[in-house]
Order: structure tokens, then sequence, then C-alpha cells
């Protein structure tokens, strides 16, 4: 018996199109990773299959009293909730039995016997279900995940929109255990997560009894805890057993496979074309070619599929900046509280830090410190001599309605269209990308629009913060390759040991230094 049949489904922006008659099949107890490049669909899939999104062709059916829990990368948290709130709202859906059961005690003094003994039936069921769910021991069971997560020590009545990424995260992954769902829909969880959660988030999944299905671009991970890929490509979903090497050694022989059939019928195509041009006109030979045509016109002709443009990421470099990057005099960084002891960290030419730590201590407070962007609580920050400082968010920042086109227009307003248009397509993005407004891409393809950004000024210090986040595999290694071959310094948070190993030449934990219990 299936959790979820998908048949048929077809999907686009525009003249867009991401999906094309896809069908799909998740049963009990499968753990699938849901993979493909940025902009494939990923997450498009998982708003229609959770009903956020209606396709434009197909059926969505899901087995009947299937609980769904769905961390979101987009969720949007209101102000003026709390940590406290966004996790007892797990419980919704039995705070509203228990005001249907208050409901009901108010009319039972006005009801008919027959109204009252529906009433008591009634009153039975919702206090047995209130029971079952434990919604008398609500408080203990917040409690209880949120120092798993770490959340206590953060304070359980701070507003939620205070919140750092990863500590954003841990939240909606409390929420999510809390609600105890049938099956669990992932979309890159790890993202913002540090070392010690992405570990924890590893061993209750592969104690997970239920279904889910995990959007992911950190591999190690992916194949830790999944059992089954199906792979987005083309407007196409395609199912391979095993992990993500597994599905790589397959599909890499499919292509291969698809590739020499290709060529092969290629040839007899020609050579039947050849052979009826030359005797179509002859009278003693026209009926064979006829039949030659014939064949022609009835061959399941083989496509392949056109190749996804691969980014190339080449950073411009300034002039050489003096010897030392930047200096610190017991820096204190923090808001209206310090989240550091005094600091006197050096920073020197052609150093390439990893600053590593947990969610929350500080390491975004302490670019934007370094950068200026922020009043540190005491000390100072010297920067060096004829630094040419570029500066990668987290997150886009900006007007999410324009076009990608007046994004780098706005950046370099000297560019010919031609330029801008180029500089894109060299990030790995497609002529329908660059014309679409930046909200309607993928997270992935939102990076690489900043990432242009960047490459195309002139640079000698790079300030990166969680880069690899959201970005695809291929993206990921390319962006790595123009990192090591870059000859300015580089300050960069990050928390994919796979991928700072063997570009960093220093690695800085903050946790050593800051001032929160993590």
């Amino acid at each position: 018996m299936s959790i979820l049949n998908v048949e048929h489904l077809t999907h686009g922006f525009g003249d867009r199109a991401i999906f094309n008659d896809v069908s799909f099949r998740l049963l009990p107890g499968e753990h699938i990773g849901l993979i493909g490049a940025n902009g494939e669909g990923k997450s498009t899939f998982m708003n229609i299959i959770t009903g956020k999104l209606q396709p434009d062709e197909g059926k969505i059916e899901w087995a009947k009293n299937v609980r769904v829990g769905y961390l979101d990368q987009h969720t949007v948290l209101n102000a003026g909730m709390t940590i406290r709130d966004v996790l007892a709202s797990a419980f919704d859906f039995l705070f509203q039995m228990e005001e249907r059961m208050n409901e009901i005690c108010e009319k039972m003094g006005d009801a008919s016997p027959e109204e009252l003994e529906q009433y008591m039936e009634e009153l039975g069921t919702i206090q047995d279900l209130l029971t079952m769910h434990d919604f008398y021991m609500i408080d203990a069971k917040v409690d209880e995940v949120a120092n798993a997560l770490g959340l206590t020590e953060i304070g359980l009545e701070k507003d939620v929109t205070e919140l750092s990424g990863g500590q954003r995260t841990k939240v909606l992954l409390g929420k999510l255990l809390l609600e105890k769902p049938d099956i669990l829909l992932l979309d890159e969880p790890t993202n913002y997560l540090d070392a010690e959660h992405i570990e924890w988030l590893k061993r209750y999944l592969n104690d997970y009894e239920n279904a889910f299905l995990l959007i992911s671009h950190d591999i190690p991970f992916l194949n830790s805890v999944i059992n089954l890929i199906y792979h987005m490509d083309n407007q196409e979903l395609n199912r391979y057993v095993g992990d993500y090497d597994k599905f790589r050694e397959v599909y890499a022989m499919k292509k291969s496979q698809l590739e020499a059939a290709y060529n092969k019928q290629q040839k007899e195509i020609a050579d039947l074309k050849d052979f009826v041009a030359r005797n179509k006109a002859r009278v003693s030979t026209r009926n064979m070619a006829m039949s030659r045509q014939k064949k022609l016109d009835k061959m399941d002709v083989i496509e392949l599929a056109s190749e996804k443009p691969k980014p190339e990421f080449n950073f411009r470099e300034a002039r050489t900046p003096g010897r030392i990057i930047f200096e610190t005099r017991d820096l204190v960084i923090g808001y209206d509280e310090p989240l550091s002891r005094p600091l006197n960290l050096t920073m020197e030419r052609n150093q390439k830090i990893a600053l590593i730590g947990a969610n929350g201590i500080g390491k975004t407070t302490l670019l934007k410190s370094l950068l200026g962007y922020i009043k540190p609580v005491s000390g100072a920050v010297e920067q060096g001599d004829y630094l040419e400082l570029g500066y990668f968010e987290q997150e886009m920042t900006g007007d999410k309605d324009n076009s990608c086109i007046e994004e780098i227009w706005q950046t370099f307003p000297g560019f010919s269209q031609y330029e801008v248009r180029s500089a894109l397509a060299k990030c790995g993005l497609t002529t329908k990308h660059i014309e679409s407004k930046v909200r309607v891409l993928s997270g992935g393809e939102q990076a690489k629009v900043r990432l242009c950004k960047l490459i195309n000024r002139d640079t000698n210090v790079l300030i990166l913060d969680e880069p690899t986040n959201h970005l695809d595999i291929d993206a990921k290694e390319e962006l790595k390759r123009a990192l090591k071959e870059y000859r300015g310094s580089i300050l960069m948070v990050c928390h994919e040991p796979e991928f700072y190993e063997g570009l960093a030449t220093d690695v800085w934990d903050l946790s050593q230094w800051t001032t929160r219990i993590v």
C-alpha cells in the first residue's frame, strides 16, 4: 500500500517546463534522496505534493489519515512568536480538539436526550485521543526536545525573528519531531546546521521507522541515511536503488549505453537517407528506396538530453594588499549582549581561513564586525592597507522582483547586455533563468546570481558566509576549485569539512572564544 501516488504530473513556470508526465510512488519505510541540479524542480515537487502549489496537470493522492511533516527552508516564522510558541504549535490539532471539547460541554446543558448521547460519545472519543497523544504532558515534551536540540540555552521565550539561520532550522526540526508525522519531507535540512547537529540528525533518520523524502546536496549526509535515489533531470524523475555513489555508477553506465545507441542509430539513419537519395529516382531500385524511407519514417529516434551548462567560477584579482589583512584588539562582538570574550586575532595575506563552530555563537556577527557593518560591543578592528573586499552573504538581500539581468546591471551599470548575459551564463544559468525574476529561482540559482556579482569585481580578500548552502554538486566542486586557485585571502564560514579540507590553510573554531553555552 503506497503512502503517496503521483501520476502524470506536468508543471512549468511561464514557458519554462519543470516536469513532463512525471509519476512517483512512495512506500512505507522508504528512505528517499531526491536529487538533481539547481533549478530542476526539487522544491517545486515538494510544494506540489504538500498542496502549496497546484500542478498544471496530474493527480496527487495521499493515503487516508497520513500525517505529513514538512521541513521547508522558506517557512516564514512570524514576529512576536517565541521558540516555545513554535514548538507548541506542533500540537495545534490537539488544542483544536480541546476547543471542540469545551464547546460540547457548553452545549450539553441545553441538549435533548438524543443530542446528549451524541455529545457524550464525541466527548469520550476526544478525551481518548487527547490522552493517547499525551496532551496533558505537552510542556514536558516541548522542554525535552528543546533540551536535545540546544534550544533551551538560547531561551525559549526568545522571538524567532532574532534567530540565526541554524537556530531557525533547529526550531523547525524540533516542531517536526514533536508532531511525530507518518512521513517526513525534508528540504535541505543540513543548511546552516553545525557538525554536531548534523550527526544528531543522521542518527535520528537512521532510527526513523517511517518513510521520508529528503532533498540534499550534502553527499556524505545523504549516503548515510537513504536507501533509494530519485533523480530529477530534464523534466523526468527516475528511480535508483542504493545510495548516491551507487546512483552515479548506474547513471554513468546508462548514459554511456544511451550515447552508444544514439551514435549507432545516427549512422543507420545517415546510411538509409543516403540509400534513398541515390535510389529513389531509378525505376529498378525505387521500391527498395521506398521501403527504406518507410523504415526511416517509423523509426523511434533516440534523443540525447541537452547538456546542462556547467558553472565556471574564476575570481578576478585586485592588486596585492599589505601583509596584514586585519587585526583585532580586545574585540568583543555582539548586539545587546556580548557573544565573545575579548579577541586578539590577526589575519595575514594569503591565509585561507575556515571559521567553524555551533549555530548562534556569532560567526556571521564576527564577519560583519570585521567588515565594519556592525559596531563591536567593545574593542577595535584595524583593517590592512589596499584591501579590495568581496562579501558573500548567507541569504539574498534587496529587490527579488528584479530579473537576473537587472540584478547584475545594478551592480555593474557599465556592462553591456551581452556582458551581463555572458557573466550569468558562466555561472551555470540558462537563458530562461537569466530572463526570470530572482524570486522564482531556486535557492541554488539565487546563490549563483550572488556569486556572479562576486567573481566579476576585482578583490584581494573574500569574506564568504556559508557559500555552499543550496549549491548543487557541480557548482560546489567548481567553487572549491576556483577558491583553491584564488591568490587572494579568504575568510569563510562553512559547516562542510569536505569542502574546506584541502582549501583552508587555517581553521578557527569560534566555540573556543564564545561566551554562549553551546
